[in-house]
């Protein structure tokens, strides 16, 4: 096996790994079913299905990548036994990085339009005053919208051109540091406003009596879906970071460190939006609405607040940008350990391909709005995210679930002896029938009411 790049501290693998995870759910969906569905109580819940869902597949798929140090289909091929073809489930986890690609750099864009209009839009006044007719104006702007998105591939695939440690790592360590900053610098000044503690106790004060109201059922499908969703586990894009890491810790430990750094920022960003609406007394929604709509006009009432509203879509780009790296990343190394392409010619082409693969998402808004593939009102945006939220992921955390836990994959005394090599955090080996009969049940339930949920409407 020829030798493999690694990353060149612990720190930065738990960083860019992370920001993988933190994506735009953490910002604009968390706040809202926090909010919604009581609170405090909601996080306990959303924690405990942190720790019985999302940290063992987030476990077994690094352990794949740090056994098989490759790319999913190599990792799996190395792995699995002679005859056997759990590699073709790696084709379907990169195609599916290509779909999240197709409409996430088109929103990556988006974040770093907006930070452009709030320090040099020329009429600023108009841009507070009338967000929706703002954000609608640009969603019908497939020119511009062209060049933001082309502008954050090129972003990506620049810092993973440079390679893993001179471009992903530094970069994306960087890119982390800076958004903590800036969230820390958002939350102080939104919490100084004169009633915010008020925002911060109805968004943490546990309410149960607001979870029942919506059904158990309702609340804990919700819980499940943002504890599973969050950590983009299940389509290998966390698997390649396991393959340029040591041996020298126990990789429990290691996603325990990732989903505690991806729930850090989840509830920081509650704690600069929820406070913030509350205080004028703007009612929270989710999705786009509230990032691109309400939350300028939050910004406007506030003193400097294009400065404020700045330093926001800079958090947000930073966000969106360390997923487009890692995901990028993924792709790159899949070419390169399956094909043997070298760095520079997989970034190429990629990028080239990426460009057109995410000019769709983009019509989807304007010149192609008659076409809504599931229902009135949606467009190619939602049917990509559905391929990759209620399908990909989901049915892709199956299989690592199988391969790790069944005697016909790798195998639950293979998965454990790569899990606990190391120091910290022992993988329990006594949760293995959960792991193997219960989890996937979980995981069925979720996909099908993601499903359900859709269709319904």
């Amino acid at each position: 096996m020829e030798k493999r790049e690694k990353f060149s501290s612990r720190i930065g693998f738990i960083f860019i790994t992370a920001g993988c995870a933190i994506g735009l759910g953490n910002v604009w969906r968390f706040p809202f079913i926090v909010g919604k569905y009581g609170g405090g109580a909601f996080v306990l819940l959303y924690l405990l299905f942190l720790v019985i869902l999302g940290i063992p597949v987030m476990t077994m798929e690094l352990a794949v990548g740090r056994a098989g140090r490759g790319s999913s289909v190599e990792s799996f091929r190395r792995l699995e036994a002679k005859g056997q073809k759990w590699h073709w489930f790696g084709y379907p986890f990169i195609w599916g990085n290509y779909i999240l690609m197709m409409f996430y750099t088109t929103v990556t864009g988006w974040m770093m339009a907006y930070v452009f209009k709030m320090l040099f839009s020329a009429d600023s006044k108009a841009l507070f005053e009338d967000t929706a007719n703002t954000f609608t104006h640009m969603l019908s702007s497939p020119g511009a919208m062209f060049f933001w998105m082309v502008l954050a591939t090129f972003i990506g695939f620049l810092v993973v051109r440079l390679g893993l440690k001179n471009g992903v790592e530094k970069i994306t360590k960087r890119m982390m540091a800076g958004l903590f900053v800036i969230m820390l610098i958002l939350a102080v000044r939104i919490l100084t406003l004169p009633g915010a503690l008020e925002g911060v106790y109805f968004y943490l004060k546990p309410d149960f009596s607001k979870m029942m109201a919506y059904g158990w059922q309702e609340v804990v499908f919700a819980a499940l879906g943002q504890a599973f969703f969050t950590l983009s586990i299940g389509m290998s894009a966390i698997a390649i970071f396991g393959s340029y890491i040591d041996k020298s810790h126990r990789l429990g430990g290691e996603a325990l460190s990732i989903t505690l750094l991806d729930t850090l920022v989840a509830l920081l960003a509650g704690l600069i939006v929820v406070p913030a609406a509350f205080v004028f007394k703007v009612p929270l929604d989710a999705g786009p609405s509230l990032v691109f709509i309400t939350l300028p006009k939050i910004f406007a009432k506030m003193p400097l607040g294009f400065l404020w509203g700045a330093l926001f879509f800079l958090f947000m780009s930073f966000a969106a940008l360390s997923t487009v790296i890692a995901v990028f990343e993924n792709i790159v190394a899949f070419w390169m350990d399956t094909y043997h392409w070298k760095r520079d010619k997989a970034v190429y082409v990629n990028m080239l391909l990426l460009i057109v693969l995410s000019v769709p998402c983009i019509l989807g808004f304007n010149r192609w709005s008659a076409f809504q593939p599931l229902g009135e009102g949606t467009n190619i945006l939602d049917l990509e995210d559905l391929l990759i939220s209620n399908t990909v992921l989901p049915l892709g955390s199956l299989v690592y679930i199988f391969f790790a836990t069944a005697k016909k994959g790798w195998g639950w005394k293979g998965f454990l002896k790569e899990a606990n090599t190391g120091e910290g955090i022992k993988f329990p080996e006594g949760i293995r029938v959960y792991l193997r009969y219960v989890m996937p049940v979980i995981i069925l339930y979720i996909f099908l009411q993601g499903y359900i949920g859709v269709f319904k409407k």
